[in-house]
């Protein structure tokens, strides 16, 4: 079996997340307090209790998701997983916990950057101005044509699955960009619970506090591959890896593409490494030539 390991972003948090493997593992609520210890406040707190509006806030959620990722592949680990998955990758965000997972970033520093990076995406755009939607039954193409079509900032920005792609802009062009979507077929337009239109142009301020702040930040050569969603390629150089991490702030996730890149590279299993099982449902549309689980199914399944 040649398998890879995924980790998803946001979207993915929900509270009370991980309740079931914390019960049984205590590594899990180990890894959120060491990194409630760099963000002074309780993490896990808030990851179990909530409020649902505090943790969906993005430099919340990101570290939220980042300890999740990396509890469940220690997790993995400490259990003796069967073998070295060839190949990580990670949806937006989930980017940074496959490299922490790979070797490439240290997990505290990548703690402190998800908090940051969340605090440079929310002041790029002020609440309330930016919007995301997520277009379901449309072509790739049909999508990208109806948010071209709009005199206001919007694009098309995760390309998640045959027929499903998430736009993103200012409110205004978001909402022109779905009324032009249902006149071409859409069967769903559904606006998405965020304030932040992340991979959008919006986000090149973001994206430039970013290049700075990770010039703080020690990278080195990943031991385990990392496919990277801005051009799903494979960096073997920091400054590379930088610059990757800097680009798909402002820039489309290309999800399909990764995932055909692993089948081409030999991967038949797809292990979702994280909370919730949103990266499972998408693979299991974007291949029926590979099996897509989450980890928990991936532990069951070997012992």
């Amino acid at each position: 079996m040649t398998h890879a390991f995924i980790f998803p972003g946001q979207g993915s948090q929900s509270v009370g997340m991980l309740a079931d493997l914390n019960a049984t593992y205590p590594i899990v609520q180990q890894t959120f307090e060491q990194a409630s210890d760099i963000l002074h406040y309780d993490l896990w707190k808030l990851s179990q209790n909530g409020p649902k509006e505090s943790l969906n806030q993005t430099e919340k959620t990101q570290p939220v998701l980042l300890a999740a990722s990396v509890a469940l592949w220690r997790i993995w680990q400490d259990q003796g997983g069967s073998s070295k998955p060839s190949f990580m990758a990670g949806h937006s965000f989930g980017e940074y916990s496959a490299l922490v997972c790979a070797g490439a970033l240290a997990y505290e520093d990548a703690v402190s950057l998800a908090q940051d990076r969340g605090r440079f995406m929310q002041a790029a755009v002020p609440e309330g101005e930016g919007a995301m939607a997520a277009i379901l039954g449309l072509k790739d193409e049909q999508v990208i044509e109806a948010c071209k079509a709009q005199a206001q900032v919007v694009s098309a920005v995760n390309f998640n699955a045959p027929g499903q792609v998430v736009i993103a802009g200012n409110a205004a062009g978001v909402e022109a960009a779905i009324a032009a979507a249902k006149k071409l077929g859409a069967k769903k337009a559904i606006k998405l619970p965020v304030s932040v239109p992340s991979h959008s142009s919006l986000m090149k301020p973001a994206a430039e506090q970013m290049a700075e702040r990770l010039k703080d930040v020690t990278i080195t050569v990943p031991k385990i591959a990392v496919i990277h969603n801005v051009d799903t390629s494979i960096k073997t150089q920091a400054p590379d890896i930088a610059t990757a991490l800097v680009q798909q702030l402002h820039n489309p996730v290309l999800w399909v593409a990764t995932i055909e890149k692993m089948i081409a590279e030999g991967v038949t299993t797809l292990i979702e490494c994280g909370a919730g099982k949103v990266l499972t449902g998408l693979n299991k549309r974007i291949s029926r030539q590979t099996t897509a689980k989450t980890l928990e199914q991936a532990l069951e399944t070997a012992a």
